[in-house]
């Protein structure tokens, strides 16, 4: 379970603090269920699984996690660029304590990325869509409660997205997602819907809802 109680976020701007992004935003994801976060561009919603993540902290509020959530599935921050998608790859595994069977992981890895030889060069030289790509392997290659993705799943050509649709099917056996997309993915992926705009929350029970809730506020 993730608990988000009365959450403001702002980014701090050349010219001092910036407006509020989220507002007092409460809600509680229950385990085991898929939510899909939905809103026009710049209302939040990649801020708001950045701190759900862990990734970003707020400027107000609390998130608790009851749970073992993975990175940004996709968002390949946080790599070292002159690293070998290899060598980052093997430091993944090390810090996460799985020394004893490196082999095996960064087999999985390095086919599912479907880097070829440039899985063995600087990801500084990789395109955003192989950085996500090996990101996107990386996060798979561990077993976590939750997954959070944010639009990892456009990265890549058709029969890449189709291995990282059958992925994310596969892990409706054993955990739950969390993810920002667009209407099709969400309604295929989640049950539930988290609908962010005026820098608040809208929490709905029903993914098909919240779609209409957001295509109704949409100006003709």
């Amino acid at each position: 379970m993730i608990t988000v109680n009365d959450v403001y976020k702002r980014y701090q701007t050349d010219h001092g603090p910036g407006p509020w992004v989220l507002k007092g935003i409460s809600l509680t994801i229950p385990p085991n269920v898929n939510v899909g976060i939905i809103g026009r561009n710049g209302a939040g919603k990649s801020t708001l699984l950045r701190l759900i993540g862990g990734i970003d902290q707020p400027n107000r509020g609390r998130i608790e996690r009851h749970c073992r959530m993975s990175w940004p599935m996709g968002r390949a921050g946080g790599l070292p660029g002159s690293l070998t998608g290899r060598q980052n790859a093997k430091f993944v595994c090390r810090i996460h304590g799985h020394e004893d069977d490196i082999p095996d992981r960064l087999a999985f890895i390095q086919d599912f990325a479907e880097l070829g030889e440039a899985f063995d060069e600087p990801i500084n030289t990789y395109s955003s869509g192989m950085r996500a790509r090996l990101q996107f392997a990386i996060s798979l290659a561990f077993d976590f409660d939750v997954y959070i993705a944010d639009e990892s799943i456009s990265a890549g050509d058709f029969a890449f997205r189709r291995k990282a649709k059958l992925a994310f099917n596969k892990l409706a056996d054993r955990a739950s997602l969390i993810m920002v997309s667009h209407g099709g993915m969400l309604r295929e992926f989640c049950k539930a819907g988290v609908w962010i705009t005026d820098g608040r929350a809208h929490w709905f029970d029903d993914i098909g809802d919240a779609l209409r809730a957001y295509e109704e506020s949409v100006p003709e």
